[in-house]
């Protein structure tokens, strides 16, 4: 099961909205066959698993292990369930069961039906982690949130005010490159309009090869500037606003929402809306404040640099929470886990 784990990681950020899935085909104690889900609408890691068994009349002497439940319902592609019952493979061993409605427990109950041997809860938590994004979407309807923002060594995250329309660097460029990872990995990300004024953000992985994430922006007046980046058409865009009958731009959409009374949980509802499964947030103090302030996060991850500012906007405040410390050549880097990070999970 730890093998399956390591290949479904090579998924992240490329499956959405599936999650990520290794499966490993052992006979008589030897590994004949593995793969992974690698694209939303290819074959699964059961299919990829059993596609890579080059003797296939030894699948019916076999055990199957896949860290998620097999599907039993067709979407893009096939049951699983049906190829494993097809496949005549005797024995089913199952990470953790699916979340989702459309699968939770019938893929396990259609195997058993089948007369198959099935086992389920092996490294279940472990199970659980790899996909965090996909069962917080489906148990607890949002999207898994990670806070980031760099801070000065005496708590700034920007000065008062600048000169150019361009992010100031608190963090060193390993840190800043590390960033554009997360982006690759996540399905979207999120800044508020003040963010978009000062510094006029891509908001894409150019650093990094991998794939942009969706764009989500505040913008409550329709402040932003229409030859903003984020109005630039090369990535989809989801702009939250108040105002009704705005300009239309290629590739993005508006959704209204009332700001002032409970907005984390008005996002929320939209992103859920549009099947948004992660989300890194990478707006200004305010905006983070208001994700802490709700509770609505799962991890927050910071770079807190060497540098002195003196002056400036002061760094989101967070209550002491479980944290790990590591170092980025002159940078620290924490990540901090909300205490209710695995509820409903």
């Amino acid at each position: 099961m730890r093998r399956c784990i390591e290949l479904a990681k090579n998924g992240l950020g490329a499956t959405y909205p599936n999650p990520m899935v290794g499966a490993v085909i052992v006979h008589n104690d030897q590994i004949i066959g593995e793969g992974w889900h690698q694209k939303a609408g290819q074959p699964h890691a059961e299919v990829n698993a059993v596609a890579a068994v080059k003797d296939q009349s030894l699948l019916s002497q076999s055990t199957l292990y896949v860290s998620l439940e097999p599907c039993s319902h067709f979407g893009k592609t096939p049951p699983c369930c049906n190829l494993i019952i097809d496949k005549n493979i005797p024995n089913v061993v199952v990470g953790t069961i699916d979340p989702n409605s459309k699968v939770a427990g019938s893929g396990i109950a259609k195997l058993k039906a089948a007369g198959k041997n099935v086992t389920v809860g092996l490294l279940e938590k472990e199970c659980q982690e790899l996909n965090k994004r996909f069962f917080t979407f489906h148990t607890k309807k949002r999207p898994y949130i990670i806070l980031k923002w760099a801070e000065s060594s005496d708590g700034f995250i920007a000065p008062k005010s600048k000169d150019v329309k361009a992010p100031v660097w608190i963090s060193n460029a390993l840190s800043r490159q590390l960033v554009h990872k997360w982006r690759s990995e996540e399905q979207a990300i999120l800044v508020g309009t003040k963010t978009v004024l000062d510094d006029n953000p891509k908001l894409d992985t150019r650093n990094w090869n991998g794939k942009n994430p969706i764009r989500i922006v505040l913008d409550k007046s329709g402040k932003i500037p229409k030859e903003s980046h984020v109005f630039d058409g090369k990535t989809k865009t989801i702009i939250i606003t108040e105002q009704e009958n705005l300009t239309l731009f290629s590739n993005c959409i508006f959704e209204n929402a009332i700001f002032e009374v409970s907005l984390p949980q008005k996002i929320m509802a939209i992103l859920y809306k549009h099947e948004i499964q992660s989300l890194i947030v990478e707006g200004g103090s305010q905006t983070l404040q208001s994700f802490i302030d709700a509770n609505l996060w799962d991890e927050i991850r910071l770079f807190r640099s060497n540098a002195v500012m003196l002056d400036g906007v002061k760094a989101p405040r967070i209550a002491i929470k479980k944290a790990i410390h590591q170092t980025l050549l002159d940078d620290e880097f924490v990540t901090f886990f909300n205490d209710d990070k695995y509820n409903n999970l």
